[in-house]
């Protein structure tokens, strides 16, 4: 068995994210996200089904929630809980974030 490595990617396209399942299971996956500058489009808000739990493993990212229009800055080691349906958007990310999301169900 060979270990796979976290930061050993292809680069990242600008403005473009890249979505990589590195696990699922019964109920979870496990992706890691390439953000390469990427920030959601204009009026755009993810309203997923499942609880989203992420992790910023590098850069830096700005995330803003529609409840309350509150923002959320994030660095290199900082995660954060989105439970399902709190509608979010990806105000903008560094050209260096990878990120770790867990999607899974309760």
């Amino acid at each position: 068995m060979q270990p796979q490595n976290l930061f050993a990617h292809p680069v990242a396209q600008k403005d473009r994210e890249r979505f990589d399942t590195l696990l699922e299971g019964k109920g979870f996956t496990l992706e890691r996200i390439l953000s390469g500058g990427h920030a959601s489009p204009l009026d755009f808000w993810y309203d997923q089904d499942r609880d989203e739990w992420v992790a910023l493993l590098s850069g830096e990212a700005e995330l803003r929630f529609e409840e309350g229009a509150e923002r959320v800055l994030l660095g290199p080691g900082d995660y954060l809980l989105i439970p399902a349906h709190r509608r979010h958007r990806v105000e903008k990310t560094s050209v260096d974030a990878v990120w770790l999301a867990l999607h899974f169900d309760q």
